[in-house]
């Protein structure tokens, strides 16, 4: 039972990693670096439907099973910001599918799918750091509420801090990971 808990979230992180290490590779020029991870499913780059799918279309409904398990495991007396908390978590795999659907277009900096993309990118962060800052108060579990914690501080500081040179790339990255350790685990610490 334990085991099928966490296995969509476990299935999310390693197809997001896989995509993301897989298609660099296949992409002549292309440097974690100096490139946006979005740029590997920009309009116009070969195989970008492909990991648009399996970076974050894939994994982002596979996140919502995720958390839905997870909202279901909540005990019947569960207080209500550990529920909103976790269907703000839902959002958020939502919002991390609807990146890999409203890919960037390079040729255009102003382009509307650019701005629909970063929205999606935004809610993306704003509704896992709001959800996971909840279930820090209301969480049923104290591992849970620890893992929470350590989402809700991680992914702020991942997104909104200036961090200089190459970090600047990877630290979004690292935001990712965060929330898809928190995906494929949290289910996992759900009961006492």
């Amino acid at each position: 039972m334990m085991r099928r808990s966490i296995l969509p979230g476990a299935l999310a992180l390693v197809l997001h990693l896989a995509a993301v290490f897989v298609f660099a590779l296949l992409l002549d020029g292309y440097s974690h670096r100096e490139f946006p991870l979005a740029l590997l499913g920009a309009e116009g780059v070969p195989r970008a439907l492909a990991f648009n799918l399996c970076a974050f279309v894939l994994p982002g409904m596979l996140a919502m099973v995720a958390m839905w398990r997870l909202r279901s495991a909540l005990p019947a007396d569960a207080r209500w910001p550990a529920r909103i908390g976790v269907q703000l978590m839902t959002l958020s795999g939502l919002a991390f599918a609807a990146q890999g659907l409203l890919p960037l277009d390079p040729s255009d900096v102003g382009a509307a799918s650019n701005a629909m993309h970063a929205l999606a990118w935004t809610l993306w962060w704003i509704a896992g750091t709001s959800g996971a800052a909840l279930l820090v108060r209301a969480a049923p579990v104290r591992h849970l509420r620890v893992l929470a914690a350590v989402v809700a501080v991680a992914i702020p500081l991942l997104v909104l801090l200036p961090w200089p040179g190459a970090l600047a790339a990877f630290a979004p990255r690292a935001a990712f990971v965060a929330w898809l350790l928190w995906v494929a685990f949290a289910p996992r610490f759900s009961r006492a």
